[in-house]
């Protein structure tokens, strides 16, 4: 029986990907009967989000470990190429662990007793520029082990991975660490990175891709001891598959003896998305992932888990065969002013960039800042991940009274272009509807419609994604005539090393004074059925 045939019904299967949305460079463990992983966060904040499952597939969204990143400085402003870089997730003695590489500052840890926290404060365990995807072993006989990669772009290194030992309770490495694996001198290997580090059978493991993010494949090393020797072997590739680039992620195994890999796929705007594939231990020891080596688009569900489908929020995704791909996205009535932890911020927060109340509803004040005309470099941003391959979002958005000159807010798709659908005030007074973007090239958005009349100073603001991160905007301004289509299609772009965001924002133009207040309220993602 191969890995894409079982005798189980189509209600214990899963389709992949089981995470329809930007979870980059995902690490996932075991601890009991639950699973957990987290992802790469760059420079949103909170950083470092934490997902739950119970069975692999259905996956929820329960919090973040990293509130405030230090230094401070670093997370002022959005920077999507920069932060919290391929996060290593780890259970060791009672605690969970969780390692990144910063590439302008080093390799961090924080660890805490419970997955909800409380998190210690980041620790800088090996500084310099260029040190990514680190990931600790803690060894049966007691001794630590620490394997890192190299950016090129901020050290000069890449395509190697270098190896430490560390001390047991992870607050400092015990030599000066040397190559383990030199992709420079395998053949046909280049871009080596992403390094997971294992015990098995035996043998140290290093599981790391290599090839490039849309391109790649995912390698496995074998080595009796941590310095190696290491052997090779390419364990998982596109093939005949539509799955491009299918690697970096986590070796998981169940409680009913099964194993599995979670890796991301680079889909552009749609960010890297996660798909689950089986895994077994072949006769001669190393690992068959996928049908042969190969994706698969669908397969039963771990055994013991098919009616354990934990998401009611709309986190998971994978769901039953014919259940739509979906991501984090999910409603919103933002109670008391607060958001869910779907949302995160482009930068760290500042006081006063919303504020509580008693009733329903995000009110964003209007912060006066020369960065109104682009949003790339808007700090005050609350974002999500584009929430699969097909849905419409809408929220409800009016200005409070008081609202300036130049006031403005709306619903945005933010990335290396950006699009937004909202309301400006005007010099009279007035409330306008407008629609703008800008491409990556413009320092400066400009119309992408022209803009009306919104009498009643409110609209509902829509944007329809559809395949190929294709959106259409459309608003409601209330008066009977229902949405109305703005603009042309927009095609979605990635920002950085992340993929398109939802965004919704409140800003005004340099001027005295406070700029009034926007309020949005009644978020709701639509996810059609196939």
């Amino acid at each position: 029986m191969t890995a894409t045939q079982d005798s189980r019904p189509d209600g214990a299967r899963y389709r992949n990907p089981v995470l329809h949305a930007d979870w980059s460079d995902p690490d996932a463990i075991r601890v009991g009967d639950d699973y957990y992983m987290t992802a790469s966060s760059f420079t949103r904040v909170p950083g470092l989000p934490l997902l739950h499952s119970r069975d692999l597939v259905d996956w929820r969204l329960v919090g973040h470990a990293l509130a405030r990143p230090e230094p401070a400085a670093d997370y002022a402003n959005p920077r999507p190429e920069g932060g919290v870089w391929a996060p290593a997730l780890r259970h060791h003695a009672g605690r969970f662990w969780i390692f990144w590489g910063d590439p302008d500052r080093g390799v961090y840890q924080i660890n805490a007793p419970d997955i909800g926290g409380p998190w210690s404060p980041p620790l800088l365990l090996k500084p310099g520029r260029g040190l990514i995807d680190p990931c600790p072993l803690w060894d049966e006989d007691g001794a630590a082990y620490l394997v890192h990669a190299w950016a090129k772009s901020r050290s000069g290194v890449k395509n190697r991975l270098t190896g430490h030992r560390m001390a047991p309770d992870a607050r400092g490495l015990l030599d000066a660490g040397r190559t383990v694996v030199d992709g420079d001198r395998l053949p046909g290997w280049f871009t080596l990175e992403g390094p997971k580090l294992y015990r098995h059978d035996g043998h140290f493991w290093i599981f790391a891709p290599a090839g490039g993010v849309p391109t790649g494949w995912q390698g496995a090393f074998r080595a009796r001891e941590f310095t190696g020797p290491y052997e090779e072997r390419v364990v998982l590739e596109q093939g005949g598959t539509d799955v491009n680039g299918p690697h970096q992620g986590a070796w998981v195994d169940t409680p009913h003896g099964e194993h599995y890999f979670l890796h991301f796929q680079d889909r552009g705007a749609y960010g890297r998305v996660t798909h689950l594939q089986p895994l077994r231990w072949g006769a001669d020891g190393w690992p068959v992932i996928g049908d042969g080596g190969v994706p698969v688009a669908a397969h039963a569900r771990p055994r013991g888990t098919a009616d354990t489908a934990t998401d009611t929020t709309g986190a998971g995704a994978g769901g039953g065969a014919g259940a739509p791909a979906a991501g984090p996205g999910t409603d919103d009535d933002f109670p008391g002013g607060r958001f869910g932890p779907q949302w995160t911020w482009t930068a760290t927060p500042r006081p006063g960039w919303s504020v509580a109340h008693e009733g329903d509803g995000l009110w964003l004040p209007c912060p006066r800042t020369g960065s109104a005309h682009d949003l790339r470099t808007l700090p005050g941003v609350l974002v999500q991940r584009l929430p699969g391959e097909r849905c419409t979002v809408q929220v409800a958005l009016r200005f409070a009274p008081g609202a300036a000159e130049g006031a403005r807010a709306g619903l945005a798709v933010l990335g290396n272009d950006f699009s937004w659908i909202g309301l400006e005030r005007g010099p009279d007074g007035g409330v306008c509807l407008v629609h703008r973007f800008a491409e990556s090239s413009a320092e400066r958005e400009r119309d992408a419609a022209v803009p009306l009349d919104a009498p009643g100073g409110r609209a509902v603001l829509r944007v329809e994604v559809g395949p190929g991160a294709r959106c259409r905007f459309a608003a409601d301004l209330g008066d009977g005539a229902g949405p109305r289509p703005s603009g042309q299609v927009f095609a979605a772009k990635p920002w950085g090393w992340m993929g398109a965001q939802l965004g919704l924002f409140a800003a005004a133009p340099p001027g005295g004074g406070p700029a009034g207040t926007a309020e949005f309220t009644s978020f709701r993602v639509h996810h059609p059925r196939p």
